[in-house]
């Protein structure tokens, strides 16, 4: 339930702290007070749609926190688990809203956005007034409110969990289809393309590998080359080697008629020759190591454009060539068994189709069944709210043929408040004043089944009186004995009947200034008399109904 609401320059809110009670809890005051600016707070806590306009003038931003007491159990915990956020102790709101209308949002102290805010606060509180378009008045939430009512809730859910099983297996079985049609009107090019590419067996990495060893072997016939024709200079018809060596011989055999003036050009003339026959030496070693085999070449190369010319043709790189080989293997296959994949797949989508429509059957007849006992709580409930002549309907229809998540049905609650007329939807048939009655007759049948914790009622009694308001604050009560109840009214038999009596009145901020702020108390008994004489008697407080107030609380 909400134990704590923090509010801060909100409208004519200054500050206000307010600790909430379980049971039911009545606000009343003054017209104008500010009854609505505090319903407007707790709904920017809950997720509402944020504005400037809603921050005090003079102040930069406004502030509400709303502070909540929930069992380990509760929906709004598992969200913050599956988010994760904490969900020890306390669950904690608080939305600042700036004057320039940004906005940011914290779940347990911790930035969240709007929308897990707002997720989470559905779970939490619902408020209805008059002219209330959310929550029971939702078509679409309707049979969700019938299956809480009739205990339904694990069959929904196992009517949808079968639901998107079968949806999942159409899913396949639609793409299955569509591959083997596909692979059908390209088998004869399949076919041919991957016998091309199972030939090829492109390898991975492979077409790096040929052009390094394509550019190695290149540049090796360029060095070969260069180095044959330093020895053919060298070892062939040209060679200067021959011709020195029979100079040296010529020239030593006149050593001895020039003594002392050859020995030296002999001695460079030999140690060139010698040098000439290393460096021979030398490019033959050479030549030998860089032996090169055109053909290698001729291979690597033939390898290598085959490589690129199926990359061309096939539209992918060179490196996905063996990823495509496998693809189209596989799109074979799955053509050369489509057939009986298909067949086996279309029984599983069929039993799945059985299987659900078997259990929404089962579910669909169960609903029925419970629409008319919903019906008739409701219907139990109205005669004391002067709807006696009305009617309460839940209207339903079945198409096995429609099948959705939900089921087969579609659910919408319709009313009628005349005999003769015709029923239709209850947002469109009831008025302001009958619409909120009918509200609270279906809260107090559906009791604390498919509600959340908090329950806002805003003014649902105006325009009634008597013997309706007290049969609306009798109701309101006996919700407040299942969850936490919060009534902002103006019927003293409403008030009357409040385990927590909140009274909200304007004040100046401070005593002499013409500022005002909206000022929240919860008042004892004494002043609960005078609260509630003063909405019977109006301005001015008669004992008369003073009296009349004590009756009416000693009579609760």
């Amino acid at each position: 339930m909400l134990v704590h609401l923090s509010i801060r320059d909100i409208v004519l809110i200054d500050r206000l702290d307010l600790t909430l009670n379980e049971g039911l809890s009545v606000l009343t005051g003054e017209t104008g007070a500010g009854k609505s600016i505090l319903l407007d707070a707790l709904s920017l806590a809950l997720g509402g749609r944020g504005d400037g306009g809603l921050v005090r003038h003079g102040a930069r931003q406004g502030e509400v926190t709303a502070v909540f007491d929930l069992p380990a159990e509760h929906a709004a915990r598992k969200l913050l688990t599956l988010n994760g956020f904490e969900d020890d102790g306390d669950l904690i709101l608080r939305r600042v809203q700036s004057a320039d209308g940004r906005t940011r949002v914290f779940v347990n102290d911790r930035p969240a956005s709007v929308a897990l805010m707002r997720e989470i606060g559905t779970n939490l509180v619902e408020i209805h007034g008059q002219h209330d378009d959310r929550a029971l008045v939702d078509p679409q939430a309707h049979r969700q409110l019938l299956d809480a009512y009739a205990g339904l809730s694990g069959e929904a859910l196992a009517v949808a969990e079968n639901f998107m099983a079968w949806r999942r297996l159409e899913g396949d079985l639609a793409r299955l289809r569509a591959r083997v049609e596909a692979a059908a009107r390209e088998a004869d090019y399949l076919r041919a393309s991957a016998e091309e590419l199972t030939t090829l067996n492109p390898q991975e990495g492979e077409e790096e590998e040929l052009a390094e060893s394509r550019q190695r072997m290149m540049r090796s016939e360029k060095i070969a080359s260069d180095v044959n024709d330093a020895h053919e200079e060298l070892s062939g018809p040209s060679s200067p080697i021959p011709g020195l060596a029979s100079l040296l011989r010529r020239l030593d055999r006149k050593r001895d008629e020039l003594p002392g003036l050859l020995d030296e050009p002999l001695s460079r003339l030999d140690g060139a020759l010698d040098a000439l026959s290393e460096a021979q030496m030398g490019l033959e070693r050479a030549l030998r190591t860089l032996e090169f085999d055109p053909r290698a070449l001729e291979s690597c190369e033939e390898r290598l454009f085959a490589l690129r010319a199926a990359s061309r043709k096939y539209g992918v790189p060179v490196t996905e060539l063996p990823a495509l080989a496998v693809r189209m293997t596989a799109d074979l296959a799955e053509l050369d068994a489509g057939e009986e994949r298909l067949a086996a797949l279309t029984a599983e989508v069929t039993a799945a189709r059985d299987g659900f429509d078997a259990l929404a059957r089962s579910l669909s007849a169960k609903r029925h069944a419970a629409s008319g006992q919903l019906a008739a709580a409701v219907m139990a409930e109205l005669p004391d709210m002067k709807l006696e002549r009305a009617a309460f309907i839940v209207e339903m229809t079945s198409d096995p043929e429609s099948r959705t998540a939900a089921g087969i049905d579609t659910t919408e609650f319709f009313v009628r408040t005349n005999p003769g007329t015709r029923a239709g939807p209850m947002m469109k048939v009831a008025s302001g004043g009958e619409l909120s009655r009918f509200l609270l007759a279906l809260k107090v049948a559906l009791a604390d089944k498919g509600s959340a914790p908090t329950l806002v009622f805003d003014e649902i009694d105006t325009g009634v009186g008597g013997a309706v308001a007290d049969a609306i604050g009798r109701r309101l009560a006996r919700l407040a004995g299942r969850v936490q109840v919060l009534s902002v009214t103006h019927a003293p038999q409403v008030a009357a009947r409040a385990t927590t009596h909140l009274l909200i009145s304007k004040a100046e901020v401070e005593p002499g200034e013409e500022r005002l702020a909206t000022r929240v108390a919860t008042i004892d008994i004494s002043a609960r008399r005078e609260e509630i004489a003063r909405m019977l008697a109006g301005e001015s407080i008669t004992d008369e109904a003073r009296a009349a107030a004590a009756r009416l609380i000693g009579a609760v």
